[in-house]
């Protein structure tokens, strides 16, 4: 049995992949990934809680969590361009 990696999905991808290979990974609807980030982002708790631990606002942070996920986890080797 080979070990599961995330990877950035090369054919679910909206931006760069992120919520498309976390989809595939969890083996969920990406959709649903994608819902949940934006649902949180949006949600005021979050909002309050985000800034009072790191003094940013969750949706610059949320964007540079997106962005800094973009570069680390690696596209699939595995899936061709399109």
């Amino acid at each position: 049995m080979g070990s599961k990696r995330l990877y950035r999905s090369v054919k679910n991808k909206v931006l760069c992949g992120v919520c498309g290979g976390i989809g595939e990974y969890l083996v969920v609807d990406p959709v649903m990934i994608r819902l949940i980030w934006v649902l949180l982002m949006l949600f005021q708790t979050w909002r309050h809680l985000f800034h009072l631990f790191t003094g940013a606002s969750l949706i610059g942070g949320s964007i540079a969590i997106y962005i800094l996920a973009a570069v680390i986890i690696p596209k699939d080797p595995g899936e061709s361009r399109e």
